[in-house]
């Protein structure tokens, strides 16, 4: 046996330090990670969207924005939360976005048969009775998706953070056939 130091890992795979072999889906996305490292080279971008836009879409995970849109890695910024509202996490990272990183447009996409026309804010009073904690978050729910997009729009347009709105356009993602619908503003 040799008398080098191993560290605990290495000597004992039940060792906390120990990499897990795909247990869990997180372990399996983590190897699939060493998998894509191995064939990385850093495309020498910057944090700059290329397109200099902003993509504000719904978390759900039929919408695959990058192919939807023809964009590539580099285009954009995306930001994403479930129903693809417009929260102030969402002003927050738009204003960064644009202030700090040169975007200066914006896109919304909302999708059909969301989670979130489902949900109402008892869903709030809902976790409160389960864990004896009310969330300061709003649940953002809808019943009527274009409408949703019309006031993520003006959230957006209206927001005083925020110094590029002239291109604010609203969307909604049909997810049986792929099509974008775009949403007038409200007049």
């Amino acid at each position: 046996m040799s008398t080098s130091a191993q560290s605990p890992s290495a000597a004992d795979p039940a060792s906390p330090d120990a990499p897990r072999t795909g247990s869990t889906v997180t372990d399996r996305l983590v190897a699939a990670n060493g998998q894509y490292a191995g064939a990385f080279t850093d495309p020498g971008m910057d944090a700059r969207p290329v397109q200099k836009v902003a993509v504000v879409a719904c978390m759900d995970a039929r919408i695959d924005l990058h192919a939807a849109l023809g964009l590539e890695l580099g285009d954009c910024h995306t930001i994403r939360n479930a129903g693809g509202v417009v929260t102030d996490d969402v002003i927050r990272s738009l204003t960064i976005s644009q202030r700090a990183l040169g975007t200066r447009s914006v896109i919304l996409i909302h999708h059909t048969t969301c989670g979130l026309e489902s949900l109402t804010e008892d869903f709030r009073h809902e976790l409160e009775l389960e864990v004896g904690q009310r969330p300061v978050w709003a649940v953002e729910s809808f019943s009527d998706v274009d409408q949703d997009v019309r006031q993520s729009i003006q959230r957006v347009r209206t927001s005083p953070f925020l110094p590029h709105t002239d291109d604010v356009r609203g969307f909604v993602f049909d997810v049986t056939t792929g099509l974008l619908r775009e949403i007038s503003p409200a007049s």
